[in-house]
Formats: structure tokens, sequence, C-alpha cells
């Protein structure tokens, strides 16, 4: 063995030594503050045999804990991912009793609620112990990480060593992380403000930034399958009928994501963007990538290779990890029932409900799904790989209940920044260069919703229209936020749509809503239903819709009804320009495009939107909201290296789409992002990503008990700078 190894064989058998020290102190001191935890024989002893008790104690524990906890977490892998969290404090006080028996003599004894709370501060003082080691010894950090790649390189098949060399030699990898439902506006306010120091300080050097504008659905499941899979066609919205079928296609559906991702695979002959050594993680769509973790659209498959919990596995094999991050969960939950609280005795306006399952769904997205993401990207750097793609949904979960703008969505832009900076400072420990791009899908626009200002639903309003009878009390329409699906799966519960999901036989129309935008549908008209057949069926319907004052504009077979009886071909070149020009340049053209979908429904509804305010009406219980035209929701951001090409440069079309794209016009549709990202793969020399490649096979998700390639080992490394 060599000096090197043997200086670094010392400094980890110090390093363990030390947390084993403080672990110890940790436990005398416990046991002196509380009254059912003691470490000594009931006839007394000395402070020396108390003392060796106590190491006795700390370090069984911490054996324990490194050997029995990841087998655990194995065994509990069929138990659903957020009741496993509600078990880490019960797992780990079980150890900890487990260890207290192992003390000759019967010296030591604990209650079992005592030794929750033991546990609990065991392994958050073993943790940040190990965590100010590897601060203060820049170097061992450093070479546990590239051991880190080294070992992954080598179960893999991979050669040659990790580390600067290598670094230097690997092409580059693309790293992007999208941040959900953050729009340019707010992206540029939370730097100005220093609400997000780490993304001003890209923005102030090595980075550019600019908005691009989506699709008429302005909301993840359309934003993001067109960029990860090149092809967002025939996608409404965020929930839409589909008459052929009988059945209601939701974005943040397991069955609906997959069978999305299939035809667009299907229509672009290609597998995706991360079809070549990419990992996709907390996404709804894979993107082709052959590392899974969190992903929706495969979360539905049944079998052992198949179970999206298995995405947890790597992360709560930790137990360190695990108890900060249910303890993060738990304090994330108060912190929402607080400040819902403090919204309804300061009469904020607009609000909507946030209880029943809301403070859990708002702690899976903001804590649990965070952390697990966050430390698979980690892994991937380590491991090397090529192309990451991951979507961190915090902002736009909390966005939607809380508005867009104040102090709630501020504190959750602050920890995203601090997610990214600990990202940014591996990538200087990885094997390859990383090139880091952020952006998002859609913006938030803010505003009361449609059942709050008019006091009736849309559905309410259309059954009007249509001479149906219109219940005495409006009903709230269930929000669609993308985080309540994830949390539903990671419960094996099946994502609910109500009578919705399967409309049942007769004349009433089906009507859906994506935030503030509405689709009508009538279920026993055949096809699409053309402006004539709609008015000769419900006469009233169509007028009664476009003169409501919440309502801006509807589609209607390629016509564009407004107003006082305004009216628009799509066809006839500069009427829809003209008509819906409040909505922006890229109204006419997006709306256009949608016409065009086969599954459009038969009346799509615009909610009305002031461009003084920039508030729109959702149709969903949302005061903040995406999926339609009107403000800040269709203006999402790109963010990107100044050594890579410009956006704006040589802009192609999609698979048989036409987006009216010029050079130097805005960077328009989700598919045009999906056409930078790539080139981006094919520059510097990086792993050559072809135009239409074959079908990629069936992406599997990591099975259960094998290390996910994103994913952390328990040794604490490298979390130099915890989330919290």
């Amino acid at each position: 063995m060599g000096r090197g190894r043997w200086r670094t064989a010392g400094s980890a058998l110090v390093r363990v030594l030390l947390v084993w020290a403080v672990s110890t102190l940790t436990m005398l001191a416990l046991a002196g503050i509380l009254p059912d935890f003691r470490l000594q024989s009931d006839d007394g002893d000395s402070i020396t045999q108390i003392g060796l008790t106590a190491a006795w104690a700390a370090g069984a524990f911490g054996l324990l804990s490194a050997l029995v906890w990841p087998v655990l977490v194995r065994a509990l892998l069929l138990v659903p991912a957020l009741v496993l969290g509600l078990l880490v404090f019960f797992l780990n006080g079980s150890l900890l009793l487990l260890a207290i028996g192992l003390i000759p003599d019967g010296r030591s004894e604990v209650a079992p609620e005592t030794a929750v709370v033991v546990a609990a501060v065991m392994s958050a003082v073993a943790s940040a112990t190990s965590t100010a080691l590897a601060v203060r010894d820049d170097e061992a950090y450093r070479r546990r990480l590239y051991r880190l790649a080294d070992r992954r390189r080598r179960r893999q098949g991979g050669a040659g060593r990790a580390g600067p060399a290598r670094a230097a030699e690997a092409p580059p990898g693309l790293l992007v992380l999208q941040l959900d439902g953050v729009g340019y506006g707010e992206l540029r306010r939370a730097c100005g403000s220093g609400l997000m120091p780490t993304v001003a300080g890209l923005l102030e050097g090595s980075h550019r930034a600019r908005s691009w504008v989506t699709d008429w659905s302005s909301q993840t499941g359309a934003s993001q399958l067109g960029i990860l899979h090149g092809s967002n066609f025939d996608v409404p919205a965020f929930r839409w009928y589909e008459k052929d079928t009988g059945e209601v296609m939701v974005c943040n559906r397991p069955t609906s994501a997959a069978e999305l991702q299939r035809r667009a695979i299907a229509r672009t002959g290609d597998g995706g963007l991360l079809t070549l050594d990419g990992a996709s993680r907390g996404n709804l769509f894979s993107g082709g990538a052959d590392q899974l973790a969190l992903v929706l659209s495969v979360s539905a498959r049944r079998g052992r290779a198949n179970r999206s919990r298995a995405g947890y596995f790597a992360y709560f094999s930790d137990p360190a990890n695990a108890v900060r991050t249910a303890g993060s969960f738990v304090a994330e939950v108060v912190r929402e029932v607080v400040q819902s609280l403090r919204a309804r005795i300061r009469g904020d306006r607009p609000r909507v409900s946030r209880g029943g399952l809301y403070p859990l769904i708002r702690a899976f997205a903001t804590v649990v799904e965070r952390d697990v993401v966050v430390a698979a990207v980690i892994g991937d750097m380590l491991a090397g790989r090529s192309s990451v793609y991951a979507d961190l949904v915090a902002y736009d979960e909390v966005a939607h209940h809380s508005g867009p703008h104040g102090r709630d969505t501020d504190r959750v832009l602050q920890r995203l920044d601090r997610s990214l900076a600990l990202i940014a400072r591996v990538a200087e420990h990885a094997p390859r260069r990383y090139r880091i791009v952020l952006l998002s899908d859609h913006g938030q626009s803010p505003g009361e919703t449609f059942l709050g200002r008019y006091g009736l639903t849309l559905k309410d309003l259309v059954r009007a229209g249509c001479g149906l009878p219109v219940p005495r009390r409006a009903g709230r329409t269930r929000s669609g936020a993308e985080a309540r699906a994830a949390v539903l799966a990671a419960l094996h519960r099946p994502v609910e749509e109500g009578e919705e999901a399967h409309p049942g036989p007769g004349s009433d129309p089906v009507v859906l809503a994506s935030g503030n935008l509405g689709l009508i549908s009538f279920p026993d008209i055949p096809g699409r239903a053309s402006r004539a057949r709609v008015e000769r069926a419900h006469p009233a319907l169509l007028t009664t819709l476009a003169n409501h004052p919440g309502v801006g504009f509807l589609l209607v077979d390629g016509v564009v009804l407004g107003r006082d009886g305004k009216v628009a071909r799509l066809d006839v070149p500069g009427e829809a320009e003209e008509l819906l020009a409040p909505f922006g340049p890229g109204a006419a053209r997006a709306v256009r495009r949608t016409d065009a979908f086969p599954h459009v429904a038969d009346v799509m509804v615009n909610s009305a939107y002031d461009p003084e305010t920039g508030e729109v009406h959702a149709f969903e219980e949302q005061i903040g909201s995406h999926g339609g035209l009107g403000g800040e929701q269709g203006h999402p951001f790109l963010m990107w290296p100044a050594d890579l090409s410009d956006p704006g440069e040589d802009l192609g079309e999609g698979p048989g789409e036409d987006h009216g794209e010029d050079p130097g016009e805005e960077l328009a549709g989700a598919e045009a992002v999906h056409a930078v990202l790539r080139r981006w793969l094919r520059e510097a020399d990086g792993p050559q990503v072809p135009v239409a490649a074959p079908p990629a096979p069936p992406v599997e998700e990591t099975p259960p008990g094998e290390e996910i390639n994103g994913s952390l080992p328990s040794a604490g490394v490298p979390a130099r700078d915890e989330i919290r």
C-alpha cells in the first residue's frame, strides 16, 4: 500500500473515530436530559463505566444503521413511499432499542417513545459531524467523489480513472434542470431581489437567459412531452375527452402519460432526448432514458422491475437522509398549516382551500421529491452520464395554492436555489465537465378563480347555456397540480377524476378544466361538432359563453368567437391575430395549431385576461394557474451556458409541424426547445444524438435492490451543504 493510500485510510479512520466520539457525547447528554433513558445499572456506575456504556451503544447503533438499515429499506419497498417516510422514525428507534439491548449486563434502558427521539438526534448529529469533517477536508472530499465515480464506472463496465485528467478528456455532459412553473419574469424578479443568488451569479457570469413561448396548452404535460420527446401533437390540454375511446386523458395519470409517450415515439420515430446514456429524474415522461427514478409514465407498470417506488431506495437507504427528510417533511406540513391559517386570519384574497391532503402533497413536492431528485442528479454526475433531465416541482405546487408571488413561494425559491448551489458544487468534482441548463415548462398567472369571482363553475355555466338543471350550490373543481399524481403514485393509489374519467351515456356535455382553459365535448355528437351543429343542439350555449365577463374567447371548429359577436376564421389571414391580440402575438399561431388536433374539444374556452394586472380566472381551484393563454403562464425561461450556441440560431421545425419560426423570432413551442437541446447535445464533440433514430425499446424502472446511478451512498458525502 502506497503512502497516499495509507494517508487516505488514516484520514478515514480518524473521521470514523471522531463521529463515534461525538455520537457518544450526544448519547451521554441525552441520557442526562431525558428521564426515560439511562446508561447505568440500577446500583449506579462510575463515570468511566457510564462513558464506556455510551460508547458501546453509540458504536452499536452506528454499525446497525450502516448494515441493517439498507436491508430494512429494501424489504419495505413493498410499502408505499410516503408510508415509508412516516415509518422512518419508528424504524430508527427500533434500531436504537436493538443497540441498547446489545449492551452487556443490562446497564441501559430506554422507553420505546424516547428511543425514537434519541435515534433521530443521534442520526442528525452523526450526519452533521460527517458533513463538517468533509467540508474541512476538501481533498478527502474530492477523493471520495472520484472513488465513487470510479466504482460506478467499473460496475457498469466502464474504463479509466475518474479525476481531473479524465474530466479533461471526456466530452462535456448536458444537465437540464426544470424549475417547474417559474416564469421568465419571476426568474428575473427572484434574481434581482436576492432570492436566488446562485442563479443570479450564473447570469452575471457564465450563463444567458431568454423567454420562450408555450403552446396553447401551457402545462407540464404538453411542454415536457414536447421537450423530451420532440412532439406534443394532439395534446390540447391537461385533461381532455376522446370520443373514439370514451375516455378522459389526464396528463398526470400514469396510464395516460404512458400512452402519450407511446404516441410521441410513434409520431417522431425517435425514442427521445435521453436515449444515449441518459437519465430521467422526477419527470412525467422518460425521454428514452435507461436510468429512471420517479418517472410517472412508467409508474403504472406492474412487476418487480417496474415499481416507481424503486427510485426511493438508494436515498432512504441512508438513515441520516431518511431522518433528515422525514423531519423536513413534518416541518413543511406544519409550515403549510401555519401559512394557511395566517392567510385566513389576514383575510387574504384571492384564496383557495388548502386543507385535506394538500399539506401532505405540498410537503411531498417541496421536500421528499426534491431531496430524492437532487440526490439522483448528483449520482448521475458522479457516474459521468452524458445527459440528465430532472424536474423540480416545488414552486409550481405552492404557487397553485398560495399564488405565484408572495412569501410562501419566495421561501420555496430560496430552497431551490440552495439545491442548485449543491448541484453546481458537486459538478466541479464530476468525472466530466457538465454544462448546466436551467429551464421551465411554463409560468404562472395570478388571479381569482372563476368560481370565486362569479359564483359558479364553468360546468354550471355550460349546463345553464344548454338548458340543463344547475345545482343550487356550486361545486368545486379539483385542482390538477402535477404533484398530486406523484403522491398518489407513491401511495399506490390511482389518480381519480370522479365521474369525468368515464362519462356515461346520455346527452350531457363533458366539461373539463385545465387551468384557465376549459374544454366542452358532446359525447352524443360523433366526431368534432361544427358550429352549426352545436347551435342547432344548444342555441343559447355559444352566446352565453362568449358574452360572459369571465370568458376571453371560444374556439369552435376553426372559428374564434369573442365578446359582442366578434368572429374570426382561422383560415382567413389576419382575422384571428386581430381578435386574439390581447393574448399576445403568438396566440393565433397557438390556437391555429391546436385547432388541427384530432382530439381537440368541440368547444375550447379560454378565460378572460387582464393585460394590466396579468390576471386570469382558472376554471379549477388555483389562484396561480397555467394551462391556457394569458400572462406569464405562457412565458417560461431557458437559461444556458454562453459557450453553447444561441437558442435562436437555425431553429428547425418539429416532426411534421410548422411553428412559423424564423431566425430571430421568439422561441415558440416546446418542440422548438427540444430541437435546441438536441443541437446542444451534438455540440463540442459530445454524444451524437440522431435526429430520427428508431424507437427505443421499452424503458424499465431501476429494479428494487439495485443501486440507482442517480443515488448517493450512506457516507454523508457529498452533502457538504445540507439541503434544508
